[in-house]
């Protein structure tokens, strides 16, 4: 977890697409190292924190609250919906918001190159097999 951390700060000054590459490579190696193993809830939990951690990645890179709102429109959030969420709460608040997760949905952040930890170690398990 402390690597999921570091790798995920908010502020290391790094571009989100290389952050992502880079937790790419740390799921990869510990699934690789650990998947005969009954990992499965961990794989889960471990999504879980670094989806949660990446939206407040990008969230901070938006800046300030007018490029969050127009970005969280062109992402399909209603006017309303965004102007409330672009407002000034902190990134751990706001990331854990309704409209931001749908926004950044899962699907989105696997476009993005973010890593799923438990679909990457069921295609581990099936290699093996």
């Amino acid at each position: 977890m402390k690597k999921v951390r570091k790798l995920t700060s908010r502020k290391w000054s790094v571009s989100n697409s290389y952050k992502a590459k880079k937790i790419a490579e740390v799921v990869r190696g510990w699934i690789n190292y650990f998947k005969i193993g009954s990992i499965l809830t961990v794989s889960r939990k471990l999504d879980t924190v670094i989806r949660y951690r990446f939206r407040m990645c990008i969230w901070k890179h938006w800046k300030n609250p007018k490029t969050r709102y127009k970005n969280l429109v062109k992402l399909g959030i209603s006017k309303k919906n965004a102007r409330c969420a672009a407002g000034f709460h902190g990134y751990a608040r706001v990331c854990r918001t309704k409209t931001v997760c749908y926004a950044m949905s899962n699907a989105r952040l696997k476009k993005f190159g973010l890593l799923s930890a438990e679909e990457y170690l069921c295609k581990a398990r099936c290699q093996v097999n």
